[in-house]
């Protein structure tokens, strides 16, 4: 018996969510059946991060357990011939025993995309938000520096979560902008990139933090309020869920050497 590791891409627009659930495809469900077809085995993969419903990822990790004599590293090509095409095997390969791709120190990055024009861009509205109003950039970048470090981020949860300990350690949180090609009308719009990467993220977190920037972005709240919102360690107090579809999952770095 040996263990697998995969690196897994997908569009997640067309599943709910990573996770194996009754009321619908999963990303989860479609990489387990065709590993078993694949394998000749009953197989159920271990996901590092549960994305929502209409989510993405470039770089989510899974591993499984197999008897198989196929070579790890020509398990993704195998694999990606049992898949759909919004679902990639990126790369494969064996791990120790033990290794879990949870319980392992990391930092996950995630981007959330938003496409800010004075009209939609049918060809976006899978992998953006849509926000037709001007956004000011730089109050969001100030806003979003008192996210930065160490904190209890409670306000930035979903009520729904089961977990005690809502402290979490952001590193970095960038506000990118990128003209489009040919731009420099607001017809032609600009996509903005809220880039951020953390020890780990509650549930929810990373599209209220982009809900609230948004909030900040219009003039609904100062900067400052950022502050005043965190403190407050109550989900009312800060701005809506984002959409789901312009939230993207980058990768996911293990920082032991035992879990690399």
């Amino acid at each position: 018996m040996k263990r697998i590791r995969l690196i897994v891409a997908y569009d997640g627009t067309g599943y709910c969510g990573w996770q194996v659930q009754p009321n619908g495809i999963t990303v989860e469900e479609v990489i387990n059946r065709g590993l078993s077809r694949l394998l000749g085995e009953q197989i159920r993969i271990i996901g590092a991060s549960r994305t929502d419903s209409g989510v993405h990822a470039l770089g989510n990790v899974a591993v499984f357990d197999t008897n198989t004599r196929i070579p790890p590293k020509r398990i993704s090509y195998a694999l990606n011939q049992y898949l759909p095409e919004d679902i990639v095997i990126v790369r494969s390969e064996e791990v120790p025993a033990d290794w879990h791709p949870r319980y392992c120190s990391s930092v996950k990055t995630y981007e959330y995309h938003i496409f800010n024009a004075g009209v939609p861009d049918p060809t976006r509205r899978r992998n953006t938000a849509f926000v037709s109003y001007p956004l000011q950039v730089e109050d969001m970048r100030r806003g979003a520096e008192f996210l930065k470090g160490t904190h209890d981020f409670a306000s930035f949860c979903n009520i729904k979560t089961s977990v005690e300990d809502t402290v979490r350690t952001i590193y970095d949180l960038e506000i990118l902008v990128q003209g489009l090609p040919g731009g420099g009308d607001w017809e032609k719009g600009r996509e903005i990139t809220i880039r951020i990467r953390g020890n780990g993220f509650l549930y929810n977190m990373v599209r209220i933090i982009a809900g609230t920037l948004l909030r900040v972005g219009r003039g609904y709240y100062t900067p400052e309020q950022v502050k005043e919102i965190l403190e407050a360690k109550s989900r009312q107090a800060a701005g809506v869920t984002a959409p789901p579809q312009g939230l993207l999952l980058v990768g996911i770095e293990y920082r032991d050497a035992a879990c690399l």
